[in-house]
């Protein structure tokens, strides 16, 4: 290899380096505890809804694999159960 080329490539590795291995500025971090909750709801918050559209996503994946008659039996049964909880809560069963 050329000189130019070797150059080129620690140039590179020492860059990537460089720019890994920063640490979070003054911004990142907040000032106050209010700042801190403020930032820990949003988080949470965000994270709520992701998993809310996961949940989602993976209901209807579940549904989009049944076969017709499977379909019926799930929902028929999801209904029979809830009249049964339902029963059990109030003492009939």
């Amino acid at each position: 290899m050329k000189i130019i080329t070797k150059g080129g490539v620690i140039l590179l590795l020492i860059l990537f380096s460089i720019t890994g291995c920063r640490t979070a500025g003054p911004g990142a971090t907040p000032g106050s505890v209010e700042e801190a909750e403020e930032m820990l709801a949003k988080q949470q918050k965000k994270r709520a809804k992701e998993a809310k559209k996961e949940q989602k996503k993976a209901y209807k994946h579940f549904w989009s694999l049944q076969s017709k008659e499977a379909k019926k039996s799930i929902k028929k049964n999801k209904r029979r159960n809830k009249r049964m909880a339902r029963a059990r809560k109030r003492g009939e069963y």
